[in-house]
């Protein structure tokens, strides 16, 4: 018995390995603090704009996703939302991505003024950014009925990452607080194991869980 939970133990441990071998989006290269929900949030569809300024830190890094806290009419699903990356407020100076993205919508809850606020997170196609701040801007979000689509307001609270809070605006007409977002990707500084490494680890670890075995019939 006891060498047959070894067994499973070690299985087990291949498997959480080849698991953590996350999409290159998965880690958190820039957040600007958690949802807030209660307090205010801006029209992100409807010819309306929003921009946040971020840092990247973590040397030469792939972006390649992001989340963010969305106010939405109660059972809207957001679909896809234009992000854009660059080099100032509104997709002004460089543009290193502008396109359409499809939104993942999860731990939702009703707010007190009946909105739902929910995260949505999604992924693009990669795009290598060095140190410094850019601005990420969201506009013609899309929802299932066609509502309006409002960009939760944290001002930052909460954040941890070099650079925050961000600075923030919508398009050019006035400054606003910022909003919660996290910026996704793999960070320059090579924190994340090699997705290739970790199989080879893993088939390993069963082959020495095939050998225990053989030893012990």
């Amino acid at each position: 018995m006891k060498i047959r939970l070894s067994l499973l133990t070690l299985l087990a441990i291949a498997c959480l390995l080849i698991g953590n071998a996350l999409p290159a989006w998965a880690d958190i290269l820039y957040e600007n603090g958690p949802i807030n929900g209660e307090t205010d949030a801006w029209t992100i569809n409807f010819g309306f704009l929003v921009s946040d300024s971020f840092t990247i830190s973590t040397g030469n890094s792939t972006v390649s996703g992001l989340s963010f806290g969305a106010w939405l009419f109660p059972g809207d699903v957001l679909e896809s939302s234009e992000v854009i990356l660059s080099q100032y407020e509104a997709g002004g100076g460089t543009v290193y991505f502008d396109g359409d993205v499809n939104f993942t919508q999860s731990n939702c809850f009703l707010n007190n003024y009946s909105y739902d606020v929910c995260t949505e997170t999604g992924s693009f196609t990669p795009v290598n950014l060095g140190n410094g701040t850019y601005w990420l801007t969201l506009e013609s979000a899309v929802v299932n009925n066609g509502d309006p689509v409002y960009w939760d307001e944290n001002n930052g609270v909460g954040c941890h990452s070099p650079g925050c809070p961000s600075d923030a605006g919508n398009g050019g007409i006035g400054t606003l607080p910022s909003e919660s977002f996290s910026i996704l990707g793999t960070p320059g500084t090579g924190t994340v194991p090699e997705p290739s490494a970790l199989p080879l680890f893993a088939s390993g670890v069963v082959a020495v869980a095939g050998t225990l075995r053989r030893k012990w019939r």
